[in-house]
């Protein structure tokens, strides 16, 4: 069992090289904080709404490894290493990390459309990042790669299909990061309704082995309200990716313990 945090991406970067070093190129190259520094501006600033920052990017990078991580060790092939786009679990998880880190950029600009946006203003950074990180690599391979990253950042909307594992490893993250406030449903920040009741509701979000699948979502919360949150984010974030089979989401109020995901199971 794992709390989704910004600390989690530590666990990974302890034990490879190649991930530390595009995290830290991601965390200091100026062009990306930049962007994510902008795209708060964006979410928070004018439109009001919950982080979308360098914080978010820290959770959903961790968070996207994780699933990740327990999507191999439950037989899953990541699909990149299926084409021969990638030739280790390695690299495979460094797909997860760049599109998660860089998924939201797109909001530097505009909140329509965003992952769009953002998968096109990521290309340049990650030919950058890549030639750094993997610079032994063939150019034809790094810009598979390139690819793959440019993916899981447009998969991120809610409605697109994700079709590769790793992407669908960043989807999911996305979608964990609602402890204390901290829901993808944009909400407006002062404002009592629905969105803000049942963001603040929601405690702690747990990444741990499933009983019934491999891998599920512990969402814990002090009032149903919470319920809402994963009923129109996880729930259809997980519906929309390749790996929907392997997810179970449990909402946990007080001793109480709910499936939401699969229904009925």
């Amino acid at each position: 069992m794992v709390v989704v945090s910004p600390t989690l991406v530590r666990k990974f970067l302890e034990s490879s090289n190649l991930l530390k070093r595009a995290y830290d190129f991601l965390e200091s190259d100026e062009e990306v904080q930049s962007l994510v520094e902008m795209a708060n501006i964006m979410a928070v600033g004018r439109l009001r709404y919950n982080d979308h920052g360098v914080v978010h990017s820290r959770i959903v990078s961790g968070a996207s490894l994780e699933i990740l991580d327990m999507l191999v060790k439950a037989g899953v092939r990541p699909t990149s290493m299926e084409f021969n786009v990638t030739r280790s679990i390695e690299e495979a998880m460094l797909i997860a990390l760049a599109g998660a880190y860089l998924h939201d950029i797109g909001n530097a600009v505009h909140r329509e459309n965003h992952e769009f946006i953002g998968s096109l203003l990521a290309r340049d950074i990650v030919d950058r990042m890549l030639t750094e990180v993997m610079p032994g690599a063939e150019g034809r391979r790094r810009r598979m790669i390139r690819q793959e990253i440019l993916h899981a950042i447009y998969s991120t909307e809610t409605n697109t299909q994700a079709l590769t594992v790793e992407a669908s490893s960043v989807k999911v993250a996305d979608g964990t990061d609602m402890a204390e406030g901290r829901a993808r449903i944009p909400y407006k920040l002062g404002k009592i309704d629905m969105h803000s009741v049942s963001a603040i509701s929601i405690k702690r979000v747990e990444i741990l082995p499933g009983t019934s699948r491999p891998v599920a979502i512990a969402v814990s919360m002090d009032n149903y309200a919470g319920l809402f949150q994963i009923e129109a984010v996880l729930r259809p974030k997980i519906a929309t990716t390749k790996v929907a089979d392997y997810f179970e989401v449990v909402a946990r109020v007080g001793d109480r313990e709910l499936r939401i995901y699969p229904p009925y199971a």
